[in-house]
């Protein structure tokens, strides 16, 4: 790994950060399931002498202090997905869970949280290992269920904030299918809102030659998730991105029986908390008049998660980016992404203290393969490359982690 500011790993370190990545990719826990994976987090802070705090069931947070300083928060979210892995690597998941439901799921690292864990945790060893080049306290937070917006609340209400010193700025940084060496954010607004639903139908069943004596809550679902597609095209302005999707429906269980219910799924992402508020307004109306329409009752809508926004504060962005330019170079670092349509938990850890967050993308990928479509985030062959993606992971936290504490000019000017 190239020098950072002072501080470099040995060739063994290299290695062995990236049998780190291998094993967490090899053994991913679904949100809020992360018991090995968090005990591994837990072995490798205590290794390195980090101060270990258990936080919420899943969630750890290890703590270095070295003399006095500024305090800063890093984190790195832990869960996997409910997918089969089709990368074909040598180190691929192989692993099986199961859901709040009781199914049975296949799970893969398929967001790249297996490499935030590693990129992490080897910030935290190398900074460990070099007390002389920095100074303060760096809070890092490995955060279960982000993708389920649990985790980071979680935490939370577990009293994170009691429990660890409150940092001046929270840090976090995200593997995307961008080139290796390569960081891409904006300021402001860096993801979207988001919540689903789950909305269930109450009609009247009967036999499938008897409509007439129905209440079809099948007919009813179709003709709301069909009325759901005006929210945007005219319910919204065309300046906002808005995003209604339903992803799920089910209803009966054989073909001439009309069911008494039909359940479905809603997934709506908003750039902020207005239009977040108008378009869930214009959601209710239209579930409710559909079934009254249809002449069923109100039927029932259950909140199954909420995601915060994720907003990097301009000025702290700002003095990130420098840091990350100076190590990575100028034209490595772009500031102009668009606001992502994904969304993220890692908000309510700043916003719960008032705290300003900084949040950035870093490459997955040698610049070789960046021509020929690589595979992105929640695809089952997302397969970044180990060597590149957390040799760049890494430098990219310890960039801008140093930026803060690090003993050079730059990091007193702030």
């Amino acid at each position: 790994m190239q020098q950072v500011l002072g501080i470099t790993a040995t060739a063994e370190q290299s290695m062995r950060f990236v049998e780190m990545y291998e094993h967490l990719h090899r053994h991913p826990e679904l949100s809020m399931q992360e018991h090995q994976t968090a005990a591994f987090i837990r072995r490798q802070l205590a290794q390195i002498g980090a101060e270990v705090i258990n936080c919420s069931e899943t969630g750890v947070v290890g703590i270095l202090r070295n003399g006095d300083g500024p305090t800063i928060g890093f984190r790195a979210d832990i869960d996997g997905l409910p997918m089969k892995e089709e990368t074909g690597l040598p180190y691929a998941s192989e692993a099986v869970a199961f859901t709040g439901a009781g199914a049975s799921v296949p799970v893969m690292h398929g967001c790249g949280h297996d490499s935030h864990i590693a990129c992490a945790l080897a910030s935290a060893e190398l900074l460990a290992d070099h007390p002389e080049d920095w100074k303060g306290t760096i809070v890092f937070i490995f955060q279960p269920g982000e993708e389920i917006a649990a985790g980071a609340a979680s935490m939370v209400d577990a009293g994170l904030w009691k429990l660890a010193p409150q940092p001046q700025v929270i840090l976090a940084q995200h593997l995307a299918p961008i080139a290796a060496g390569t960081v891409e954010s904006r300021p402001g607004p860096v993801t979207s809102l988001a919540e689903s639903l789950e909305v269930t139908v109450r009609g009247k069943g009967a036999h499938g030659s008897q409509p007439s004596s129905a209440i079809d809550p099948i007919v009813i679902a179709a003709f709301t998730i069909v009325r759901l597609q005006t929210v945007v095209s005219r319910g919204t302005s065309p300046l906002d991105s808005v995003v209604v999707t339903v992803g799920t429906i089910h209803a009966g269980l054989k073909e001439n029986i009309i069911p008494s219910e039909a359940t479905f799924t809603i997934n709506i992402r908003t750039p902020d908390e207005t239009v977040r508020t108008q378009v869930l307004e214009q959601i209710r109306r239209i579930i409710s008049a559909e079934a009254a329409a249809g002449g069923a009752s109100e039927p029932s809508v259950v909140e199954l998660y909420q995601f915060p926004r994720c907003h990097n504060d301009p000025q702290e962005f700002a003095a990130v980016n420098r840091s990350l330019a100076a190590v990575l170079g100028d034209d490595n670092v772009m500031t102009d992404r668009a606001r992502s349509m994904g969304s993220e938990d890692f908000g309510w850890l700043g916003d719960s203290i008032e705290v300003p967050t900084v949040f950035w993308w870093y490459g997955a990928y040698e610049r070789e393969r960046m021509t020929d479509g690589a595979p992105g985030n929640h695809s089952p062959h997302f397969a970044p490359d180990a060597l590149e993606s957390t040799e760049h992971g890494i430098r990219s936290a310890l960039a801008a982690i140093l930026g803060y504490v690090g003993n050079t000019d730059k990091a007193s000017e702030r």
